[in-house]
């Protein structure tokens, strides 16, 4: 492979990389061709999992926030509403976002490389980050968006019709979908598709456990290392994140991580270093870690993107502690993002932008060494 193909340019990049955003143009396009659902056919469609009735009100297990709710009440989330004294999702058969992008938009890097992911997203979100790239969708309710009637058998039929290896649910956050999620990859599994979440990982572990039953690979954004950090920038905690980690590695998801490096706010240089050494101890040292660059967006417009040497700087942290394989994102043209055999430093899969152009992986095996290169490769 000739490597000057790595100096793209940022002409050439955009080409090739369209629709960071969700709802923008797709990647390759798409031939979905749904009609649009009105609120009504919506409201009251699917009984929410993981309710519990107290002297307070009607309670979600789904995530930490736990809402109680009375009759009318709207969650935090925005989708899961309290009607006859249970508790319905809003979000279901009903996305706001429908698309079909590379899987290393995800990002996944060590998942079926090169293959289509068709992606869905309804409205909502259990943290508020103020750094949200996607939060006309995730800050609002699915009474507030353009939804399309997309049942979960429609979404695999689509996915397959569109030769999409896996169906990812991406752009806001799954886990407040949650029922629309396990049924959608319930029927998927059954034909063959496999299941991607993109998630903050802010869920409880009894679901997730559930989850983890239908879903195939997961890439979870662990925004910081420091819990008053994590209540500032996003309105969560970082415990139940770090224990997310766990059930999913306990349970056998592939699972890559995502660290969105925020100037001023998550790119504490001795932070980076604790969250590596938490990972390199906890047995995510396979697990890949991409260190993302952050542009101004949403509540941070003020601040500018990260520095590349901040970047830089973290994957050599992350490198140092025993992480095998670190990537940085969102950076065109600079991107670390060739996939590299740990022992010999054998380039195995070569990347530019969202695009795979190398791959030598077969077996699971570094084509050099013989080393194992843990992943889901074909």
């Amino acid at each position: 492979m000739n490597r000057s193909s790595a100096n793209i340019t940022k002409r050439d990049f955009l080409k090739k990389c369209l629709a960071v955003s969700a709802g923008a143009v797709c990647l390759p396009r798409i031939a979905f061709t749904g009609t649009l659902s009105t609120w009504e056919q919506q409201k009251y469609r699917k009984l929410a999992m993981y309710q519990e009735e107290t002297p307070r009100g009607i309670m979600c297990r789904i995530c930490p926030n736990e809402c109680v709710l009375k009759e009318g009440e709207l969650s935090q989330c925005n989708n899961r509403i309290v009607h006859d004294s249970k508790l319905y999702t809003m979000a279901y058969g009903n996305p706001c976002s429908v698309n079909i992008d590379p899987v290393e938009k995800k990002p996944l890097y060590h998942f079926f490389p090169g293959s289509r992911a068709f992606s869905i997203a309804t409205a909502g979100c259990n943290l508020v980050c103020l750094n949200c790239q996607n939060w006309t969708i995730s800050q609002t309710g699915p009474d507030k968006t353009r939804n399309f009637d997309l049942m979960p058998d429609k979404v695999v039929n689509e996915a397959l019709k569109n030769n999409s290896r896996s169906i990812a649910y991406t752009y806001s956050e799954p886990m407040t979908f949650f029922e629309y999620v396990f049924d959608t990859a319930l029927i998927a599994r059954e034909k063959g598709v496999k299941n991607i979440v993109k998630s903050n990982g802010y869920i409880n572990p009894e679901p997730l456990k559930k989850l983890c039953t239908v879903i195939d690979a997961a890439n979870i954004d662990l925004k910081c290392f420091n819990d008053t950090t994590y209540l500032k920038l996003s309105g969560g905690k970082l415990q139940p994140v770090l224990d997310s980690l766990k059930v999913y590695r306990d349970a056998g998801i592939w699972l890559e991580i995502t660290n969105l490096m925020v100037p001023g706010w998550t790119d504490n240089a001795e932070e980076t270093a604790r969250m590596c050494k938490w990972l390199s101890g906890n047995g995510f040292r396979d697990v890949p870690l991409h260190f993302s660059r952050f542009h101004p967006t949403h509540k941070l417009q003020q601040l500018p993107p990260t520095p590349l040497s901040v970047l830089n700087n973290a994957v050599k942290t992350a490198l140092s502690e025993g992480i095998k394989y670190v990537y940085t994102g969102n950076v065109p043209g600079s991107e670390v993002s060739d996939t590299k055999c740990p022992s010999c430093g054998t380039v195995l899969v070569s990347r530019i932008g969202f695009s795979v152009t190398y791959n030598s992986i077969r077996d699971r095996k570094c084509s050099k060494c013989g080393n194992s290169i843990p992943g889901v490769w074909s």
